[in-house]
């Protein structure tokens, strides 16, 4: 599964919300008043080249190779359903968070206590009033569930997979989370027309299961200038997973989120008793959530800035940004920045404090890798290591002596120059076109590791950054294999007119280096994923079967060795 950071972390500022004592609240229960959604505080709100596209690959193992046992030519590392069944469960987590995020929105939390009395007044029993209440509920996740199904329908599989690495939706994306931080930060409010939600609203006065249903579509339209930048934001998470049916698991991670607690309240309605009251700390989570927003907005330019070879978004340029925006969200933390829509905060409550102290240590954790630290806890967000500019770790490594290097001929090598000084992780020199590679393997007597890459690929980063940069993996890499990283979403790289040619597998003309590596990739490994790790003999066949990415380094270590094994058995 990636690394939900941010996800993470919207969960923590939401869930310790929550607990937040009547310090920082301003308003009660009583004089809340409800509108169409327009509360003061509420905003909204590889291109695999042509049609070759690609997603990320987690861990495409039906089972890691047990790094205990003797692992042999016939180890059990095979590409099954393991991965689709990991990034659904990521996409679904990612949206049950979102949907606990938007709960405590402000124009969701004050509804609460509104909702439920209409139910338990209404009802007239207590049975009747949980009755409706899950019915409420379960019109919510139909109603987003059905959402996401649209997005899916509207798109297709293929569409969605492609937008992972397509560098005009990439900016797009950008740009759409770039407004939706602003609307969270108070700038404006994205809302839906007016007359829809009168007409909405207007059906939800009806009885019975109608009544009800358009109850729980007043809530989705009236609810929409908070929450439609949460949606937004997952519905493009999801999407740019390549997965046919993601936008719709996370919505019904989402809508769960949503419509668990007006069940539980209305089951149990002494329990808002024990809410904390609404005011101002509702508008303080809109715009953390839109800090984080402005954050993962820079995962999508860094997509393009890589893909596009713009090189003006480093590694040490995207990690300044990061600091900057968690550091203004940390001084908005503790009361030394306000927007528009803030209350004024007097003192700071415990939870608060809490949270601060989270963000700042964040920020204090990033700063090193400005000078080339690893930052594995967040590495899989970061571009590539090899667009530092300034890297300690290249000084340590000259004065230990020399890196490993593939020999003088290095630079000469086909495409080295340009992927070589951005790409690879330091102490490696691998090859970056199949053939030669193959030819460098039967000339030293070793196995090809061809790894399937891309610039947009969050697991790969994750890979190099937790598995390839350990000693023991690199001292194997370097000593016992030829490695060859062949790249499948680069815009830049163009095959000579005489090696174009039409591809037997997909009937689409391959013009680059990026199609031809897919297409090779699809031909003879049926897999469209990265990372995606093969380990050939001399003659181009494998040896052992194919691995995704395996985070555990003694079971990566293990899937090579027994590549290593099965090459020497022969």
């Amino acid at each position: 599964m990636k690394t939900y950071l941010f996800s993470f972390l919207l969960f923590i500022f939401s869930a310790t919300t929550l607990t937040a004592s009547t310090q920082d609240s301003l308003v009660s229960f009583d004089d809340v008043t409800f509108t169409d959604g327009s509360v003061s505080d509420s905003s909204q709100g590889t291109e695999i080249p042509d049609d070759l596209v690609f997603s990320d690959g987690q861990d495409n193992s039906a089972a890691h190779v047990d790094s205990t046992a003797e692992v042999n030519a016939t180890a059990d590392v095979t590409m099954d359903g393991t991965t689709d069944d990991k990034s659904m469960w990521g996409i679904f987590i990612a949206g049950l968070l979102g949907g606990f995020a938007a709960f405590f929105m402000p124009c969701i939390f004050p509804m609460v206590p509104l909702t439920v009395s209409f139910f338990t007044k209404k009802s007239g029993t207590r049975s009747k009033a949980i009755s409706q209440a899950f019915l409420y509920g379960v019109f919510i996740i139909v109603i987003y569930v059905a959402l996401g199904m649209l997005i899916t329908i509207a798109f297709g599989p293929e569409a969605l997979n492609e937008l992972s690495t397509n560098g005009i939706f990439n900016f797009f994306f950008f740009l759409l989370l770039v407004v939706f931080a602003a609307s969270f930060l108070g700038a404006f409010e994205i809302t839906l027309p007016s007359s829809f939600v009168n007409k909405i609203d207007a059906q939800s006065d009806k009885g019975g299961l109608i009544g009800l249903f358009f109850m729980s579509a007043s809530l989705a339209v009236v609810s929409f200038s908070c929450t439609g930048p949460i949606i937004g934001t997952l519905l493009v998470e999801a999407a740019t997973r390549g997965e046919r049916l993601g936008p719709a698991i996370g919505m019904l991670g989402f809508s769960i989120a949503l419509a668990v607690p007006f069940v539980l309240f209305a089951m149990f309605p002494s329990m808002l008793k024990s809410m904390p009251k609404s005011g101002g700390w509702l508008n303080s989570v809109k715009v953390v959530l839109g800090f984080l927003e402005l954050a993962l907005a820079l995962k999508f330019l860094s997509n393009v800035d890589l893909a596009y070879n713009w090189n003006f978004l480093d590694r040490e340029v995207y990690l300044a940004l990061w600091i900057v925006i968690f550091g203004l969200l940390g001084l908005y933390l503790i009361g030394k920045i306000q927007f528009s829509h803030d209350s004024p905060l007097q003192f700071l409550s415990i939870p608060r404090t809490m949270i601060a102290i989270l963000v700042f240590s964040f920020v204090v954790y990033m700063v090193p890798g400005l000078w080339g630290a690893p930052l594995k806890a967040i590495s899989a967000f970061l571009p590539p290591i090899g667009t530092q500019d300034f890297d300690l770790n290249n000084l340590t490594l000259n004065a230990a002596g020399p890196a490993h290097t593939g020999g003088a001929d290095a630079n000469s090598r086909k495409h080295y120059t340009y992927f070589h000084s951005k790409s690879t992780i330091k102490g490696l020199d691998p090859y970056y076109d199949y053939d030669e590679a193959l030819a460098a393997a039967k000339e030293q007597k070793k196995p090809l590791l061809v790894d399937f890459t891309g610039w947009n690929c969050v697991n790969c980063r994750k890979m190099e950054a937790e598995v390839w940069s350990s000693p023991k993996i690199r001292a194997m890499l370097n000593n016992e294999f030829i490695l060859v990283e062949l790249y499948v979403d680069d815009k830049v790289l163009e095959l000579p007119e005489s090696e174009h040619y039409v591809s037997k597998q997909t009937g689409k003309k391959i013009n680059t280096v990026s199609k031809r590596n897919a297409d090779f990739q699809i031909t003879k490994f049926q897999s469209n994923s990265q990372p995606l790790y093969a380990i050939l003999d001399n003659e181009g066949e494998m040896l052992v079967p194919t691995s995704g990415a395996i985070y555990d380094i003694e079971k990566y270590g293990a899937f090579l060795q027994s590549g290593i094994d099965a090459f020497k058995a022969k």
